[in-house]
């Protein structure tokens, strides 16, 4: 009797566990939703990413006066970083913002089987700011997929997996709160922006914004600090156009369209019988550009720019940016009280155009000389006359970039478009000026 006790104990302790095992198995399938399934599908994919850099100390110690007034090395300090980034290539391309590598000494990149990379930098663009990575491993890396935002819809859930704060594989959910934001930070303006309200916190700069297909529709870039649930993203068609340049060519080459804006203030909105708070005024299209040939013309209010509204004149210049040579985008005008849609392919910027940049908006001609730009002449009547540039002086930067060939000039002059003044570093003789042109 106390055996067949003992058998009848025995087969109920195991259809208990057989039944608790099919329960829970049951359970999981239930709770396994869409968000549960984005996140198994891409985590592999999301890196954490990890810079070094070396500052100028504050700190210097005692230095002799020999040292202080001749520059003697200053000490220097070592400076750490962390950002996020995600795989869209099995053969270790990343993808990740400018600002989180810009200025490292070294990248590493920790991958989410917990393997630590050297990373290099394919390219980078700090006016777009992102970055493109490339690691190397034996065997093929897991990779998202780079999705598109064309049919990003108000509303639709995404999912963010980042480290905020260093806390890797760290995973949010919101929802697409706006599209087409602009942003205004360190005297730049930054455009296109997904918001979302998933919660994103330093660290996350980097990582990817998902729908819930599991695909790439943004890159978590900025955070208003003040607010709460205010997040941005870069969106992927902007991603994968800069990415495009950057694997390419290691930079975004400068593109021209060949439109020169004016604001759009109330009395002219109602001069050319536009109603709306938005937009820009072409004041100019230069002959042969790519504007002229898509047929934009001067007086026309440019609306829209790849399918977002254009909020001011410094927003169309900045946006312009995003769209590398051979990119095209729609361009919704409003001409003689209707509206059109125009399709423009930018171009490269044309080498002699970039004199013409120099000579019309600055007033100077130069020529290359002693690791230094050299003045050759000046127009009369232009700003650098008024303040008393002359032939000889030599220019070693502008806007803080170093200028010692006529590629790095132009670049810097390219770099200039779209802003109201430029600085130059002019030395004359045994002495250096920091001097501010209206541009």
């Amino acid at each position: 009797m106390k055996n067949q006790v003992s058998r009848w104990a025995l087969m109920l302790a195991v259809l208990l566990a057989f039944t608790s095992g099919t329960s829970a198995r049951a359970d999981a399938a239930r709770r396994r939703n869409e968000i549960v399934e984005v996140v198994q599908k891409v985590s592999p994919a999301v890196v954490f990413i990890g810079t070094e850099s070396e500052e100028e100390s504050p700190f210097r110690g005692r230095r002799s006066m020999m040292e202080e007034f001749f520059g003697a090395p200053a000490q220097r300090q070592r400076q750490q970083g962390l950002g996020s980034g995600v795989i869209v290539d099995a053969n270790g391309i990343i993808i990740t913002n400018d600002h989180v590598i810009r200025g490292a000494s070294a990248i590493h990149v920790v991958l989410a089987d917990g393997r630590e990379l050297e990373a290099e930098v394919i390219g980078s663009d700090a006016n777009n700011d992102l970055a493109v990575l490339k690691v190397s491993s034996k065997q093929p890396l897991p990779a998202a997929k780079l999705g598109t935002t064309s049919d990003l819809m108000i509303g639709e859930t995404v999912v963010a997996i980042g480290s905020p704060l260093g806390l890797s594989k760290t995973v949010t959910t919101g929802v697409v709160s706006a599209t087409g934001r602009t942003l205004k930070a360190d005297g730049k303006s930054y455009n296109d922006f997904i918001q979302t309200d998933a919660a994103i916190n330093p660290g996350n700069s980097g990582g990817p914004l998902l729908n819930v297909d599991g695909d790439v529709i943004g890159i978590n870039t900025a955070i208003i600090a003040s607010a709460q649930g205010i997040g941005f993203a870069i969106p992927a068609d902007k991603v994968r156009r800069i990415m495009d340049e950057l694997t390419r060519f290691g930079k975004v080459r400068p593109s021209w369209v060949g439109i020169e804006v004016q604001p759009l203030s109330p009395r002219l909105a109602r001069q050319l019988g536009w109603d709306r708070t938005y937009g820009v005024v072409v004041s100019d299209v230069e002959p042969g550009s790519p504007a002229e040939q898509a047929g934009v013309r001067r007086g026309d209010v440019l609306a829209e720019m790849g399918g977002s509204r254009i909020s001011d004149a410094e927003d169309y210049i900045s946006r312009a940016r995003g769209y590398p040579a051979r990119a095209v985008f729609p361009l919704v005008l409003f001409r003689e009280g209707g509206q059109r849609t125009l399709q423009v392919t930018p171009v490269e910027f044309p080498p002699q155009l970039v004199e013409a940049l120099g000579w019309n908006r600055l007033g100077l001609r130069v020529k290359p000389t002693r690791g230094a730009m050299a003045v050759q002449s000046v127009r009369p009547g232009s700003a650098a006359d008024e303040i008393g540039l002359e032939p000889g002086d030599l220019i070693l930067r502008i806007n803080n970039q170093p200028v010692a060939e006529p590629a790095a000039f132009q670049e810097a002059l390219l770099s200039a478009r779209g802003t109201r003044s430029v600085l130059l570093l002019v030395r004359r003789g045994r002495y250096g000026y920091n001097i501010t042109l209206p541009f």
